[in-house]
C-alpha cells in the first residue's frame, strides 16, 4: 500500500499523490527515507533536495528545493511543510548560477550570514535543477 504524500509550502501545494518512498534531510539525523509503513516521525528540514518517487513509475522522481520547514510521518502519509519549496522544473539555472556567482564574490570581501545562507539556498536550487555539472 502507497503513502499519501503532500509538499506544501506557503503559497500552495506543490505536489500530492500516492508514492512509495520520499527522501529528505533533517537536521539531526542527515538523509532519511520512508516508505509505506513508516513509524510516527517529526523532524526539521534543512535546505536541501527532497525527491519523492510517485507510486507505478520507479524511473520518475519528483525533485524540489526545500528550505528549511518540517516533515512529518504517520499512519501512511508524509506531508512535508516547507518555508520555502520550488520544484525542479521551476527553478531558473541561469539565474541561480549568476546569482550564486555573484554572493562568492561579495563572500570572498566580507563574511555575511544572510549572503551565506542565500548562497545555500541557490547551490540547492542548482543541485535540483540538474546543473551541478558546468557549475
Amino acid at each position: 500500500m502507497p503513502m499519501q504524500v503532500e509538499l506544501v509550502s506557503p503559497e500552495r501545494i506543490l505536489w500530492s499523490g500516492e508514492s512509495d518512498m520520499v527522501v529528505v534531510r533533517v537536521s539531526e539525523e542527515g538523509y532519511i527515507a520512508f516508505q509505506p509503513g513508516h513509524a510516527p516521525f517529526i523532524g526539521a528540514l534543512t535546505e536541501h533536495e527532497c525527491r519523492i518517487y510517485p507510486t507505478g513509475d520507479s524511473s520518475h522522481q519528483v525533485r524540489a528545493a526545500v528550505h528549511g520547514g518540517f516533515v512529518e510521518v504517520r499512519d501512511n502519509r508524509v506531508i512535508i511543510l516547507s518555508d520555502i519549496a520550488e520544484m525542479a522544473d521551476d527553478i531558473d539555472l541561469e539565474r541561480a548560477r549568476a546569482r550564486a556567482r555573484d554572493l562568492e564574490e561579495q563572500l570572498r570581501h566580507e563574511h555575511d550570514a544572510q549572503c551565506e545562507a542565500m548562497l545555500r539556498r541557490d547551490h540547492v536550487r542548482i543541485e535540483v535543477a540538474g546543473g551541478l555539472s558546468g557549475h
